[in-house]
């Protein structure tokens, strides 16, 4: 059954599954044959948009994703979006948003891939030591040699989206088009400067660990840790610990309550409550096994009552203050000092 809807990205023409498929484990974790399985579904289920990056396990993933797309024949039918900017070599030169880096970056990563071009390429975080313009031409050269259709960024704060969507817009460079972000029921801190900058740029936000680094489904709660679980890897047990504290545990309490009270996957709720905020085009799910892909792709057929949304807001809403209350104000409201 085909479930999965479809969105724009941003402000442009580009049309995305409003559900990604994460591949950060593949070609480790998760083998090809279970890879092949996760594609398969995903794709039954109507999803087009496929994230990747160069450094997921040195490139095995990027090499495990083009691998499945030549046997399966499906290039023309799937959106493949891949990052540049972390370490892939010794010396000054292999890391960072530099023209010289990306651009060879993004040569490597067509070359793992086997594909002419990526359809959204994307820079994995800010680059202090690099001016934005430099990465933002090289970006746009890449778009005028073929070899990319879209670009975006990833991990920027407020006032970097908003420097990099201004100038590429400034300067006729193509435009960024999405911001790949942390967000989650457990993690809402770009509420306070990322969405509204990225709302008022029209660029689309593609949440990365949508589910709270897998805390959301709720695996934890017992306070036990499942030995297949990330929590339980030494690679990925530091990311999943500061997600395991009496504050988020209340939020994925509320999650199973509601959960509970539908019918549904904590899982289900946790996705749906961020597919639907304001400016998410399409949360990213990782799954290490295709059965937990399954249990995402059911979040196609919820959407929330209002009551749950409001409920779930309120339990996990982060801390605002000034300035970001002020913003909030309507046009011409008067403010108090």
């Amino acid at each position: 059954m085909r479930a999965v809807k479809h969105r724009h990205l941003g402000r442009s023409g580009l049309v995305v599954s409003r559900l990604g498929l994460g591949t950060m484990t593949w070609g480790k974790d998760t083998d090809d044959e279970d890879a092949a399985l996760q594609l398969r579904a995903f794709r039954d289920a109507g999803g087009t948009l496929i994230d990747t990056a160069d450094v997921y396990v040195g490139g095995e993933s990027e090499r495990v994703l083009g691998r499945l797309i030549a046997k399966e024949g499906c290039r023309d039918e799937v959106l493949v979006a891949t990052k540049a900017y972390g370490g892939t070599g010794a010396g000054p030169m292999s890391r960072g948003s530099s023209r010289g880096h990306l651009l060879a970056a993004l040569d490597a990563s067509l070359g793992r891939l086997g594909t002419d071009y990526v359809d959204l390429w994307q820079v994995h975080a800010w680059d202090p030591s690099t001016p934005i313009e430099e990465t933002l031409q090289a970006m746009d050269r890449a778009v005028q040699s073929g070899r990319v259709r879209y670009v975006g960024v990833s991990n920027f704060s407020g006032w970097q989206l908003a420097k990099a969507g201004e100038h590429a817009r400034a300067n006729g460079l193509s435009a960024v088009v999405s911001a790949q972000m942390e967000y989650s029921l457990l993690q809402r801190g770009i509420e306070r400067e990322v969405v509204p900058a990225a709302i008022d740029a029209e660029i689309g936000i593609l949440p990365w660990s949508p589910l709270g680094r897998g805390v959301l489904s709720g695996k934890y709660r017992t306070g036990v840790i499942p030995k297949d679980s990330r929590a339980a890897s030494p690679d990925f047990s530091g990311f999943v610990e500061p997600y395991l504290d009496d504050e988020r545990t209340r939020v994925v309490d509320a999650v199973l309550t509601a959960a509970d009270g539908l019918g549904v996957s904590p899982v289900a709720v946790g996705l749906a409550w961020v597919r639907d905020r304001p400016g998410v085009v399409a949360p990213i799910v990782g799954a290490r096994v295709a059965g937990q892909l399954v249990a995402s792709l059911a979040s196609e057929l919820l959407t929330l009552p209002e009551e749950i949304v409001k409920a779930l807001d309120d339990v996990s809403r982060p801390a605002l203050g000034y300035p970001e209350r002020v913003g909030w104000a309507k046009p011409h409201e008067d403010l108090e000092d």
